[in-house]
């Protein structure tokens, strides 16, 4: 095929977005996608059981979002649900001491009070912090500054560790300092009760979208490329990637010739999380009433130490807990029973006897997909956030990455994800396009 303008790779939301800003703007686009449906990590299953975002479920802040703005002018339903992004406080949050008592509400007060004050001298710390310092590193940098007593230390270093474990998937000896430099929300958190998928079938709407078309192989010259699937060789004037990292550096997608240095560079610091979402749907509620979350201190949060409440989203009783970096690693063999006998031990170190069984059990399984390889990237030791942005600088105006690793403010995020297309969309067209050109057919 070779009577388009520009070949897009892959139907994420990052892909999509490029796609349908160049449709709109008058040209020939068409995208190829692996799997047999678009949205890539914005996934949600849906069956007799319910409606369950199984990949991406917030936007992380919907202030100034264009995201928000898109699910808006869509007619998108959403819910409420601030406490995302591993959020100390904000909405009410649940938290047990080492020996399974729930804190008093002077106590759980004293701690958040811990973790903001560490992290009013972390920041410094971070911003003083050399090449190739990890943010472990920074932690107990900081700790050493501080001075406080082991306990209260201790109770704040589970915090932090549990915090790069649930936002990046990454143990924090293996995150770089400046891994959670983003980290910030501006205004609430939003979830979707009838699926964030919605996203990308309004985005994918009467585009050229090839499904279940694999592609292995880009070849790219000053003069156009080339993207090779089992369908045949496709080629256009420009090519615009947007697989995640971890197909970006596996050894079953190639581009010929290889990325120029400062691209392939910032791509050797970027690595793909291991990160699952556990959702357990119960036939009676049993936790605490009226909060978001349940966190749990000491060695036996260890592994599952937060669960979030689902009910009044769902509809049901249900709560959702994560298996994040060493966690996700170990348990990646075991089976979605031995998983949920595992977190059901941690809910009655809490609850005893109260604790039922589930009646729906769903764990996702991103490390072993083929076309993610994870849920989405980290930054490692010696990385620089420029890293990100790096990538996005188009090759010879041919060929264009772009996805949330993409974009350096919010790099593992949908809106990262779309911001990222945006960009690349006026990259390709050489002017600013506004973002209302996503969805301008649909806010009538």
């Amino acid at each position: 095929m070779t009577d388009v303008d520009t070949l897009i790779v892959g139907a994420g939301i990052a892909g999509l977005t490029v796609a349908r800003i160049l449709a709109r703007e008058g040209q020939r686009v068409a995208v190829l996608e692996a799997r047999d449906r678009v949205g890539g990590r914005v996934w949600t299953s849906r069956s007799d059981d319910g409606v369950l975002d199984v990949g991406a479920s917030w936007i992380h802040g919907i202030d100034g979002n264009p995201v928000a703005d898109a699910v808006d002018a869509l007619g998108m339903r959403t819910a409420e649900f601030t406490v995302g992004s591993y959020q100390p406080d904000g909405r009410p949050i649940a938290y047990y001491s080492p020996t399974g008592a729930r804190l008093s509400d002077e106590a759980a007060a004293r701690f958040v009070s811990d973790i903001y004050s560490f992290n009013e001298q972390f920041a410094s710390t971070v911003a003083a912090s050399g090449p190739n310092t990890s943010f472990g590193d920074a932690v107990e940098a900081t700790f050493n500054q501080l001075k406080w007593d082991d306990d209260r230390a201790m109770r704040v270093r589970e915090f932090l560790r549990h915090r790069t474990e649930e936002q990046l998937g990454v143990w924090l000896d293996d995150l770089d300092a400046h891994g959670l430099d983003d980290d910030a929300i501006d205004g609430a958190e939003v979830v979707f009760p009838d699926g964030y998928d919605q996203l990308a079938a309004h985005l994918a709407d009467g585009l050229d979208v090839r499904l279940e078309h694999e592609v292995t192989r880009v070849r790219w010259t000053p003069d156009g490329g080339t993207a090779e699937t089992a369908h045949g060789s496709f080629s256009a004037g420009r090519i615009v990637v947007t697989v995640p990292i971890g197909v970006l550096t596996s050894p079953d997608f190639v581009i010929d010739p290889p990325m120029p240095e400062p691209h392939a560079r910032a791509l050797s610091g970027l690595e793909m999380n291991a990160f699952e979402k556990v959702f357990l749907r119960f036939p009676r509620k049993f936790w605490d009433e009226d909060v978001y979350a349940i966190r749990r201190q000491g060695d036996a949060g260890r592994w599952w130490h937060s669960w979030y409440d689902l009910t009044s989203v769902h509809g049901a009783p249900m709560l959702l807990t994560f298996a994040a970096g060493p966690c996700a690693k170990e348990t990646r063999t075991w089976s979605d029973e031995r998983i949920a006998n595992s977190v059901l031990e941690a809910l009655r170190g809490l609850y005893g006897d109260r604790v039922v069984e589930p009646d729906l059990v769903h764990v996702t399984r991103w490390q072993d997909d083929p076309y993610s390889r994870g849920s989405y990237s980290y930054m490692t030791v010696g990385s620089d956030r420029s890293d990100h942005d790096a990538l996005s600088a188009p090759i010879e105006d041919v060929l264009y990455l772009a996805g949330a690793a993409t974009w350096t403010d919010d790099p593992s995020t949908v809106t990262g994800a779309l911001k990222s297309g945006h960009r690349t969309a006026e990259q390709v067209l050489g002017r600013p396009v506004p973002y209302n050109t996503l969805w301008a057919d649909h806010s009538d």
